[in-house]
């Protein structure tokens, strides 16, 4: 049985006209009947490592008795000059996090996907324990399921105090072994009291994985990463989507 989770999930591709930069992750989310694709802000833009692709692409399931289908979906990230995603800012600066709305009418009419909603949003901070088990469902260096395009699930627990702004951004941390391409994943905890059409996905959506932490002052030839990582709190998608 598939677990409902993994279809919430895709790869993100980015491209510079028919060049292929780079991979990451993202997932769907649905408010007021509206889908968006969610993910990190810096697999659209990233001034700082010269970050600049024109598109991206997503792959999407197209036959629910048959995972092996599936196409790839383009979606161009400028009109008219224009930026088409929504990211994030709060009293702390930018958020890493950036929603492109999808126009269902788009799609494939046998799209096969799970999103995401509000419902997945609301829960209280004492649910989130430190040391709480986490999901993070992405695609590290690309790798995944290539023959049912299905992401894999990297374990994480909560790291530091959940609902505190860690360091005064809008991030908790989370550790577990991430890689690149991970970026935008969700990061969700299990539960088991959903109830009505949110118990299809029955877990919580904490947040949106960003990247690795490292300390300015870790001496390199000596000390490891921390193994810790960013991950910005799921209620910007509140924000995002009104």
């Amino acid at each position: 049985m598939i677990d409902n989770i993994l279809l919430t999930a895709t790869c993100v591709y980015t491209y510079n006209q028919d060049t292929l930069i780079s991979n990451a992750s993202g997932f769907f989310f649905e408010r007021h009947k509206r889908l968006y694709l969610v993910t990190s802000r810096h697999v659209l833009i990233d001034e700082e490592s010269h970050h600049h692709p024109d598109r991206i692409s997503i792959e999407l399931h197209t036959e629910a008795d048959n995972l092996v289908q599936c196409i790839g979906f383009s979606i161009l990230l400028y009109k008219e000059g224009k930026a088409i995603w929504v990211q994030g800012e709060d009293g702390g600066g930018d958020v890493d996090v950036a929603v492109i709305e999808i126009d269902r009418n788009s799609l494939p009419e046998s799209a096969v996907y799970k999103a995401f909603t509000e419902e997945h949003l609301q829960y209280s901070q004492d649910q989130v324990p430190v040391g709480s088990p986490l999901a993070v469902v992405g695609f590290p260096l690309g790798f995944h399921d290539t023959l049912h395009h299905f992401p894999v699930v990297r374990h994480a627990i909560v790291a530091s105090s959940y609902g505190l702004r860690f360091q005064g951004k809008g991030y908790f941390l989370t550790d577990g072994r991430m890689h690149r391409g991970s970026s935008g994943a969700p990061v969700a905890m299990r539960v088991n009291d959903l109830k009505g059409k949110a118990a299809d996905i029955p877990w919580l959506l904490l947040g949106i994985h960003s990247g690795r932490m490292d300390m300015q002052t870790r001496d390199v030839e000596q000390d490891e990463f921390l193994g810790l990582n960013c991950t910005w709190y799921a209620d910007i998608l509140l924000t995002l989507t009104e």
